[in-house]
């Protein structure tokens, strides 16, 4: 899957045509977090624009809001935080989601051949993670 790659998500502005994400949502996440000084990569960003378009639609059939916690995710700060490898690689995100609407994300998720969804939908904290990752040794659909 080909990707692109900014030292800084303020970078990618100029090229980004997904309406309902921005670059500063899809970012590397350690700038300010305890990990900060361990990651270094100085909120870079790297996104694999077929992911994103896939995302857009899912975003779009659905109607409602999708809040990115996490998009990509430099090595580093994915191992630091105890990540399995699939956020670095640019095509891969978890979306804050409950209730109805999660389960709305699910089906709609699983017909448009995302890869990989993870549930998680017990305690505070709730999301799905999704992505298209090459890897495809690992379950499609699990629970964390």
């Amino acid at each position: 899957m080909r990707t692109l790659h900014y030292p800084h998500w303020k970078d990618a502005t100029p090229d980004w045509r997904w309406p309902n994400f921005s670059p500063y949502e899809m970012r590397c996440r350690c700038e300010g977090s305890a990990y900060e000084a361990r990651c270094q990569c100085g909120g870079s960003l790297v996104i694999a624009p077929q992911f994103l378009d896939r995302l857009q639609a899912l975003r779009d059939r659905l109607g409602f809001p999708m809040v990115v916690t996490s998009g990509y995710r430099s090595a580093e700060y994915d191992q630091a935080i105890g990540g399995a490898g699939v956020h670095p690689e640019g095509c891969a995100v978890d979306i804050s989601i409950n209730g109805e609407r999660a389960y709305k994300m699910l089906v709609a998720a699983s017909k448009m051949e995302f890869w990989g969804i993870g549930l998680n939908q017990r305690g505070k904290g709730r999301f799905i993670h999704l992505d298209n990752s090459d890897e495809k040794s690992r379950p499609r659909i699990w629970t964390y």
